[in-house]
C-alpha cells in the first residue's frame, strides 16, 4: 500500500473512507465531494475517482488472500453462474458472476463479449481461485453450457451442468447489489475503470456476507479498512 500512495497530500484514512463509501453505497463522486466538504475536507470528485482506481486493486488482492477457504462463509461445491450487462461508452459489456447455493460470492469477471470463449475463461478463473465445483447451475444460455463443456473436456473434469432458471434466482437477486450501486455512475467511460470499480463493489459485498478471514467481532467497515494494513 505504501508504494501506491506516494506523493499524496491526503491522509490514508480519508482516502480509504471515500473509497469505501463509493464502493459500499449508491453514491456519485459529486455526492462524496459534497459529503467531505461538510466534514471540512475539500477534495475534488476527480481526485476521489483516482483514489478509487489506485487503491481498489490493492484492496481486492488483499481480500482474495484472506477469503475464507473453509467453514462458514467459504464457497461450497454447488455454484450458480450468470452474467449481467453493464454500459461502457454506451455499449453493452458483460459482468460474469458466480455465487454458491448459500449466496457466497465465488468469482467475477468483466468481458467484452458474451460467448463460449468468455464463459470458459470465466469458469476457468473461478476454478483456479476456488477449486472445481461438483455442480454448475446456469440458465438456458448455450454459450455458458458450451464454455463449461470445453473446460471439462480440456481439463478432464466432470462438473455437472444443470440448466434450471429456478436455481439461478440466487445469483440473479445478487446482481441487484451491483446494479444498485452502479446506477448513480450513469455508465462507465473505460473498460479498466469499470473492471476495478465493479471488483471493489464485489469485495465489499463479500465482506458483508462474512467471507473474509479475521473478521470476527469487526464491522464490515473495519474489515475493509484492515485490508490496507
Amino acid at each position: 500500500m505504501k508504494g501506491v500512495i506516494k506523493r499524496v497530500r491526503f491522509p490514508l484514512d480519508i482516502m480509504l473512507t471515500c473509497v469505501r463509501w463509493y464502493l459500499a453505497y449508491a453514491l456519485s463522486l459529486r455526492n462524496l465531494e459534497e459529503m467531505m466538504l461538510e466534514r471540512g475536507v475539500f477534495v475534488d470528485h476527480s481526485t476521489i475517482h483516482r483514489w478509487v482506481l489506485k487503491l481498489t486493486p490493492v484492496l481486492e488482492e488483499a481480500f482474495r488472500k484472506r477469503k475464507r477457504k473453509r467453514g462458514v462463509g467459504s464457497v461450497s461445491d454447488s455454484w450458480r453462474l450468470d452474467e449481467t450487462y453493464v454500459k461502457i461508452r454506451g455499449k453493452d459489456r458483460y459482468w460474469y458472476r458466480a455465487v454458491d447455493k448459500q449466496g457466497n460470492t465465488v468469482d467475477f469477471s468483466l468481458t467484452a463479449k458474451r460467448d463460449r470463449h468468455a464463459a470458459r475463461r470465466f469458469f476457468a478463473r473461478a476454478v483456479k481461485n476456488n477449486g472445481v465445483p461438483r455442480v454448475a447451475n446456469i440458465d438456458k444460455s448455450g454459450a455458458d453450457k458450451a464454455g463449461i463443456e470445453d473446460f471439462n473436456r480440456e481439463n478432464g473434469t466432470d462438473v455437472t451442468i444443470r440448466q434450471c432458471k429456478y436455481f439461478n434466482n440466487i445469483v440473479e437477486q445478487d446482481h441487484r447489489a451491483v446494479k444498485r450501486k452502479t446506477r448513480p455512475i450513469l455508465g462507465f467511460k473505460e473498460f479498466r475503470s469499470a473492471r476495478i470499480i465493479l471488483g471493489g463493489i464485489e469485495i465489499m459485498n463479500a465482506i458483508r456476507k462474512g467471507q473474509m478471514l479475521g473478521g470476527k467481532n469487526l464491522s464490515p467497515a473495519q474489515q475493509f479498512y484492515s485490508l490496507a494494513a
